[in-house]
């Protein structure tokens, strides 16, 4: 059975554990119909009904999103625009669609008439109000619009350089770390980034949906190991889910014993925040601890849409951390980078990672000089907080798993001293024993 495009008539769903009343597990059997009345489709569940204008009161719609509604979709109501499954169902996929928006340059052009891209296409209208329409070297947009540049494979790059179907006990779980494990519980994105790290597995390209099945396989593998102490909630985009759905997947997670800390990573808010209504945050406040680690990537992207769903979510307990790819002609300098860290503080989200660029198939033009991680890591050292200084990692290719580079601030010994290299460059000395020789 299919969990994101529906089941067969007629199947059989065995025993399940639905959430108990109080939020943990209950301990009948049931049926098929009671799983599907419990458990719609993973693909966001869309009504055909129109938002009701409670919608409106509890969202934020910048200037520029109005003023983008009026011109690309006048026939849409301040509650639809606001409401996260019009949002869903009116996502730009195609040609057509993008080219009434965007003045398109001859390589997006190229990129969006040839098929043999892996990863599919799609914008929220949301999100497509902060491209700029005539400018392909718009950061946002080139994180967003397909570039022919993309269709080009680089010594190096892999479909999964990161070794994780190598690391998977069973589908759509990652174990490589002892004590975590990653859970990939969808394949659908709102919005899908042109230097997305599991290109091979979103999408409707990518395979058929993660199926009930699979989810209660990762699920029981999790609860035979011990030593699993942390799931990460991924996909896609978990949070796509409906929260009928993602309230029992986290009821079943939380209800295993040794699984202390749960994540959730997600772009939404930045593609997608009418997602985070009070209703999701009423399921997702059940779970703590539960962190949401969150996809920034440009200032851009810190809309007053963006800050209200990340208020949202902070105000309801949820520590906020976000991971960030270094993308040349993106955020690939310090001034860009120091923006986004600090506007990241004022709503309420540590930056957390800096990330070098996966090299998946066709992102050589995404991807910086290691050097250049370096130099924004040392431009944000000390010229702000330490809060707002992400971690630069490399996600080392087979299966390595995240290694951590810094500056050179240590700057050798000289007998009982150390030599300290501080933010400008200047030597101070610390005195520190010298290790004994064994």
């Amino acid at each position: 059975m299919s969990v994101e495009d529906g089941e067969p008539p007629g199947s059989t769903i065995g025993v399940l554990t639905p959430p108990a009343a109080d939020g943990g597990l209950g301990s009948t059997r049931w049926s098929r119909s009671k799983a599907r009345q419990l458990l719609p489709t993973v693909e966001p569940h869309l009504g055909a009904s129109s938002p009701p204008d409670s919608v409106v009161a509890q969202s934020r719609i910048s200037a520029r999103s109005r003023a983008f509604r009026r011109s690309f979709y006048p026939e849409a109501t301040n509650a639809e625009w606001c409401d996260w499954q019009w949002q869903v169902r009116h996502r730009i996929q195609d040609l057509p669609g993008i080219e009434r928006v965007l003045r398109l340059s001859e390589a997006e052009r190229n990129a969006l008439t040839r098929q043999d891209h892996i990863l599919p296409v799609a914008v929220t209208p949301y999100y497509m109000s902060l491209l700029d329409p005539d400018a392909p070297a718009h950061p946002l947009r080139r994180t967003i619009i397909p570039n022919e540049a993309e269709l080009v494979a680089s010594p190096g790059e892999e479909e999964d350089p990161l070794g994780e179907d190598n690391q998977s006990p069973v589908k759509c779980l990652v174990h490589r770390y002892p004590d975590r494990v990653l859970f990939l519980v969808t394949r659908f994105c709102s919005a899908y980034c042109r230097f997305c790290t599991r290109s091979r597995l979103v999408g409707h390209r990518a395979g058929p949906p993660f199926s009930l099945e699979q989810w209660e396989q990762a699920i029981q593998y999790i609860a035979a190991k011990p030593q699993v102490r942390d799931v990460l909630v991924s996909g896609g985009d978990p949070l796509t889910l409906p929260d009928e759905r993602l309230d029992w997947l986290l009821s079943r997670l939380r209800a295993i014993e040794h699984v202390e800390i749960i994540r959730v990573g997600s772009k939404v808010p930045a593609v997608l925040p009418q997602r985070v209504t009070p209703a999701l945050i009423r399921v997702l406040r059940k779970y703590h601890p539960l962190w949401v680690s969150l996809h920034f990537t440009h200032p851009d992207e810190l809309t007053p849409e963006a800050a209200l769903a990340c208020s949202r979510l902070a105000d309801a307990g949820i520590p906020l951390g976000s991971q960030t790819v270094l993308l040349a002609g993106v955020n690939d300098d310090v001034q860009t980078m120091k923006r986004l860290v600090h506007g990241l503080m004022r709503v309420r989200v540590r930056p957390y990672y800096l990330y070098q660029c996966d090299p998946i198939l066709g992102s050589a033009h995404f991807r910086t000089p290691v050097e250049k991680g370096l130099e924004i890591i040392g431009g944000l050292r000390g010229h702000t907080t330490g809060y707002a200084v992400p971690t630069y990692v490399i996600d080392a290719p087979g299966g390595g798993g995240k290694i951590p580079l810094l500056p050179e601030y240590y700057a050798g010994r000289e007998g009982n001293t150390v030599l300290l290299r501080n933010y400008e460059g200047k030597i101070y000395r610390y005195p520190d024993t010298a290790p004994c020789d064994t």
